[in-house]
């Protein structure tokens, strides 16, 4: 497994220093004071004034420092060097006191020693986890009894079409073969080809739900969401603020989905 995700670890190194500099994540904005996160997200995961949490796969940090923003005493981890030593330069920037933990998922309990109140991870991260029941331990083992993990991602029936959503091309769960690609944009960028590989593993909303039931969770909701934040396929329209959808399919397809799980 660890060589897998070294795969992707690779990728995402390239990935960094182009998000940082894209439209896409709008960085001086955010630096004026503009909240990365999007209504969905700060509506479902409600107040967290005076709480901890703890941001998995936080990337080069936005999410965490709109947070921290908010109120929250934060610690963010991701696995790419280039983007946690960016998201310590801007929380050194804004003056935000946080704690930015450079650790793939499946590592932290070697470098986070704590609970939280709460645990959240958003937006293209369950496709890069190749073992569900590890990942849903380690959130059970890092929240306080009542606490709550939350987490909002791309619904993973869009995992099974190409880029133009016009053709079934990959299953809909792959079963724990990762499903590869090659010389893969960044998505914050698509115009820019780069020679690199990426591994992915698709998991179905069904097992998504289960390993957190086995675990012990109590799921409080499971939402799904008939646009995108992002446009993340071609031929996409705005119908309204942050929400891009193809016309054609308005109301017959989630793009997204959303879990609150309660820890018991």
């Amino acid at each position: 497994m660890k060589k897998l995700i070294k795969v992707n670890k690779k990728l995402w190194e390239q990935w960094t220093p182009i998000n940082v500099k894209s439209d896409f994540y709008d960085l001086p904005s955010f630096l004026r004071g503009k909240n990365s996160l999007n209504e969905l997200e700060r509506n479902e995961l409600g107040s967290v004034k005076g709480l901890s949490v703890l941001h998995l796969q936080c990337h080069f940090g936005m999410d965490t420092l709109s947070l921290a923003r908010m109120g929250a005493e934060m610690t963010g981890v991701d696995f790419s060097e280039s983007a946690i030593s960016k998201a310590k330069e801007l929380a050194d920037l804004l003056q935000l006191k946080i704690d930015f933990i450079l650790s793939d998922v499946y590592d932290i309990q070697k470098w986070v020693h704590k609970k939280f109140d709460r645990i959240f991870t958003s937006y293209g991260v369950i496709t890069w986890l190749p073992d569900l029941k590890k990942w849903a331990e380690i959130i059970s083992s890092y929240l306080k009894p009542g606490g709550f993990f939350y987490m909002v991602d791309f619904h993973p029936v869009l995992s099974m079409f190409d880029e133009d959503l016009n053709k079934i091309r990959y299953p809909y769960e792959s079963f724990g073969v990762p499903i590869e690609f090659i010389d893969v944009p960044s998505y914050a960028k698509p115009e820019l080809i780069l020679h690199n590989r990426e591994l992915n593993w698709h998991h179905g909303i069904g097992n998504i739900v289960n390993v957190l039931l086995q675990i012990g969770f109590r799921i409080e909701f499971l939402n799904e969401h008939f646009y995108s934040p992002y446009p993340i396929f071609t031929d996409m329209v705005e119908a309204g603020k942050a929400r891009w959808i193809h016309k054609e399919l308005k109301g017959k397809i989630p793009y997204l989905f959303s879990i609150r799980a309660e820890k018991i």
